[in-house]
């Protein structure tokens, strides 16, 4: 029996406009971003999708919202596939990021597996608690299709894992785009990437 997840990062943020680091920090979607969201949700409507996960953070909650109302299904939430915490990086823009923390920055770049949030998580905390969540859903919800409203960095690293690789590639990841969508088929205790970060439903004034 076939389970698929339908992956969809949030729409454009606040933060993603400044140019800040979001991972706990909450913030709305942009107007931009509410354009996304729609289009996401217009682009979902066929896709069979019988359940909706949201991250609680605004930003997530807000573009699940839009697939929602489209589909109508109800939104669940769930505190596993909140992005990373990211500590003291919260809401500092990666400029900033490269000059207070330059060497933990280059890990995070380069060997993310290593790296550790100051006052934060680690990414291998983050990496477990994101995996343990994915595979409850997909018990809770087996031979359903799943719509997963989350983040870039969860999502990256969800690819990993779909993909039976450690967080040590995860720089040679595909970077998720906002709106973007990723199809996983779980079938016979495999995984199968369908898409990936695709978003070709947003026109390119609607891109990032």
């Amino acid at each position: 029996m076939r389970t698929r997840l339908i992956l969809t990062r949030h729409a454009q943020a606040e933060g993603n406009v400044r140019g800040e680091f979001h991972g706990w920090t909450d913030g709305n979607i942009t107007q931009k971003g509410h354009l996304q969201s729609k289009c996401v949700a217009q682009r979902l409507k066929d896709f069979g999708i019988e359940v909706i996960y949201s991250s609680p953070l605004s930003r997530a909650i807000q573009t699940a919202r839009y697939i929602s109302e489209e589909i109508n299904v109800p939104i669940t939430i769930s505190e596993g596939i909140k992005e990373i915490n990211g500590g003291d990086w919260d809401g500092i823009t990666w400029d900033e990021l490269k000059k207070r923390w330059p060497e933990d920055f280059e890990v995070w770049s380069n060997k993310p597996h290593l790296h550790c949030m100051p006052n934060g998580e680690s990414m291998m905390e983050f990496f477990s608690r994101i995996v343990n969540e994915i595979e409850f859903i997909i018990k809770k919800n087996n031979g359903k299709n799943i719509c997963i409203v989350t983040h870039g960095i969860a999502i990256r690293a969800l690819m990993n894992y779909f993909r039976s690789v450690g967080l040590e590639v995860e720089p040679e990841i595909k970077w998720i785009g906002n709106a973007s969508i990723s199809v996983i088929d779980y079938e016979d205790n495999k995984f199968s990437i369908v898409m990936e970060s695709d978003y070709s439903h947003l026109g390119e004034d609607l891109l990032w």
